[in-house]
């Protein structure tokens, strides 16, 4: 390859489009890592719920998760995919201003934060499902997992920024005010991405009259269709039962029977994103050189392995380094195989497809997350915390034993994607 072509296709990589999306996506999260931070604050802090009222709170900020990816993957697969994104956004913003002008007419209440935790859940995945879609239009394929390691290098940085400045501005304005905050990112995220001028391609019309069920439906036999995204979408989804069973416990388990302090507990997290960062950086580079298969089967064998010593942990600052270092080394790996698989199942999926095969990926995902504490916590009946979390490692293997037995194995480049028909570009507010 000559020089020529390789400063061709890095400024490909990093084209005015693409940094305007990755500018957006991490405006978007620093902004609502505030927001995750200031609602429960808001919540605890001023409007004095109860426990009942948190997990509900919670709860329902989670649900969309659920309900609505599917619908809004095939929302971004059927329209132009900028005017979601940007729709999205205005709507966040416009229900997070709700917030601080009730606080200041004094008549904020927790069913106002429970309607707002909801929208924002549904603007998160409409803005999810179009924006993760619209990155093979900006990028050649075989750039896909270079701007997929740049976007998540961002948005570890982005998310990091977002918790702490959440946490200062808490501190600084109040709960109710530092919300602006988030308002502003959304404002500042639709712009940018109202500034992207790639044309999108359209879908040709179907035949006959199209429902959205009838195009969700087509998208999951789509992906359960496709060998290698329906065995990474299944691993992803067993991994994340696994560890949100773990996740239940995990910060209880550390700060009362290992006797972490809050302090020591933060550097361990904050430690653990330095992990995160490089494992986005470095992601193309270690595909490069070992496969791009290898890498994501290394980075889901990493996550069993790294419970290990949380189980074995006790009190002590050795046993603290000891646990700093192991998340380390588990984001990591965790960040570059994400990155892989990430790139991996767009690079396979048919442009008209990239919507829904996401969606599907999201709602398993994290559809498993409420299901696996729910299980957690029948399991610390009869297990105590311990064994639940050691239950939870184990069920980590699962996911690992689904790679080594499918193509991702011997996958060591990234395939040819699928020849795509030429199709015009797509208008605004085209169908």
């Amino acid at each position: 390859m000559t020089t020529s072509t390789q400063t061709a296709k890095a400024a490909k990589a990093i084209s005015p489009d693409l940094r305007r999306l990755v500018a957006s996506e991490c405006t978007n999260l620093s902004g609502s890592a505030v927001s995750t931070v200031a609602l429960p604050t808001l919540a605890v802090m001023e409007l004095h719920a109860s426990t009942t009222q948190i997990a509900a709170l919670a709860f329902l900020g989670q649900l969309p998760n659920a309900v609505v990816a599917l619908p809004a993957g095939a929302l971004s697969d059927r329209y132009a995919k900028r005017p979601q994104m940007i729709a999205a956004d205005l709507t966040a913003a416009a229900g997070l201003a709700t917030i601080p002008a009730a606080a200041f007419a004094g008549v904020l209440g927790i069913g106002q934060l429970y309607a707002v935790a909801v929208v924002l859940g549904i603007t998160k995945i409409v803005h999810g499902a179009a924006g993760i879609s619209y990155l093979p239009v900006l990028v050649e394929p075989h750039l896909l997992q270079r701007a997929n390691s740049r976007l998540g290098a961002a948005s570890s940085v982005a998310d990091s920024a977002g918790s702490n400045a959440g946490a200062a501005l808490v501190g600084a304005v109040g709960a109710a005010r530092s919300l602006l905050a988030d308002v502003l990112s959304y404002l500042v995220s639709a712009l940018l991405v109202w500034r992207i001028r790639t044309p999108e391609p359209v879908n040709p019309p179907s035949e006959g009259r199209r429902t959205l069920a009838r195009d969700i439906g087509e998208g999951l036999r789509y992906v359960i269709g496709q060998p290698t995204i329906r065995t990474v979408i299944a691993a992803l989804s067993t991994l994340s039962f696994g560890l949100a069973v773990m996740n239940t416990y995990w910060a209880y388990y550390l700060l009362s029977q290992i006797r972490v302090s809050p302090a020591a507990f933060g550097v361990i997290m904050g430690v653990g994103g330095v992990g995160s960062l490089a494992g986005a950086l470095l992601a193309p580079r270690i595909a490069s050189r070992i496969g791009i298969g290898p890498t994501i089967i290394i980075g889901f064998a990493v996550s069993p392995l790294a419970q290990i010593p949380l189980l074995l942990a006790g009190p002590g600052l050795r046993w603290q380094i000891a646990l700093a270092g192991t998340l380390v080394v588990q984001l990591f790996w965790a960040t570059a195989s994400g990155t892989s698989q990430r790139s991996l199942r767009q690079i396979l999926c048919e442009p008209r497809f990239q919507g829904r095969m996401q969606a599907a990926s999201t709602t398993v995902t994290a559809g498993a997350r409420p299901l696996a504490a729910a299980a957690a916590g029948a399991l610390a009946v009869f297990l105590g915390v311990r064994g639940t979390l050691a239950v939870g490692a184990v069920l980590q293997i699962i996911p690992v034993v689904l790679l080594l037995v499918s193509p991702v194995r011997a996958l060591r480049d990234m395939p040819v994607p699928p020849a795509r028909t030429a199709v015009p570009p797509a208008r605004e507010g085209a169908s």
